[in-house]
């Protein structure tokens, strides 16, 4: 009834301390507030803010199992991962003025009250649109392409964006979207203003819903994040649409129905 697969419903979370879990979580809502911040500087801040007793080689360890990097220019950009080719970023200097044009994606690190899952969305660019969204308990590459296959029955974007995240650089994900005659593009590593409007989307998740409730349960996350993302799109205004919803900005764009979640 839920529309929950098995392996969610059974799933446990993944095991760290407790103690571990209440700093990846003060990691988590620091770094989604100022995402230019590293190991260093989060480890200090961890310290002197919030009185903690950790050292940097903690925070590192916990923020690679939350996939979290610093955001700054480094060197190197187009530099190709091994085995994985990447795409020129397509949109610099280019204005995004229609429904459908740009879609983009990316995860982000969801914190439970005993655990922690991984969240995926596919937004549209024009409208802040989320058009498909999917909860994974790994950074297993399979989950983006069952993503990307449930948004491209909605329809299909002249270009679709992604970080350089090996789930996104994989030629079983490139593939998918040239097959459909899709234009692929990058961001440079380390620029978080190349895909910025996923970034507010996960902004926007958190502060208003994640860190609120508080999920313990994985179907309780799946729940809620299924009131909440019609909520998003449905019933939110945003300024940036003249106070409009983004589903009814799509729609009136695509003239077609959207599928509810």
């Amino acid at each position: 009834m839920l529309g929950l697969n098995r392996a969610s419903y059974y799933y446990q979370p993944a095991q760290e301390t407790p103690e571990n879990l209440r700093l990846m979580r003060l990691i988590d809502e620091e770094y989604t507030d100022h995402p230019f911040l590293g190991s260093r500087r989060m480890t200090t801040w961890l310290k002197e803010r919030k009185g903690e007793e950790v050292n940097r080689k903690r925070v590192q360890r916990l923020m690679r199992l939350m996939d979290l990097e610093a955001i700054y220019p480094k060197p190197k950009l187009s530099q190709a991962g091994k085995g994985h080719k990447v795409f020129p970023y397509l949109l610099r200097n280019v204005a995004v003025k229609r429904v459908d044009q740009v879609w983009s994606t990316d995860i982000t690190y969801i914190p439970m009250a005993s655990g922690f899952m991984y969240l995926a969305a596919v937004i549209d660019w024009f409208t802040r649109y989320v058009i498909a969204w999917r909860l994974s308990n790994t950074l297993d590459g399979g989950f983006c392409l069952e993503l990307l296959d449930e948004a491209l029955e909605c329809g299909r974007p002249e270009i679709f964006n992604t970080d350089q995240g090996v789930q996104f650089t994989a030629e079983a994900f490139t593939s998918r979207l040239l097959k459909t005659g899709v234009q692929v593009s990058m961001d440079g590593k380390g620029r978080c203003l190349d895909n910025v409007f996923v970034e507010r989307l996960w902004r926007t998740v958190k502060h208003e819903d994640v860190y609120i409730w508080c999920y313990e349960t994985v179907p309780e996350l799946e729940t809620g994040l299924g009131r909440f993302f019609p909520y998003y799109n449905e019933e939110r205004f945003h300024q940036a649409l003249n106070n409009r919803t983004p589903g009814s900005v799509y729609r009136s764009g695509s003239g077609r129905r959207v599928r509810a979640f």
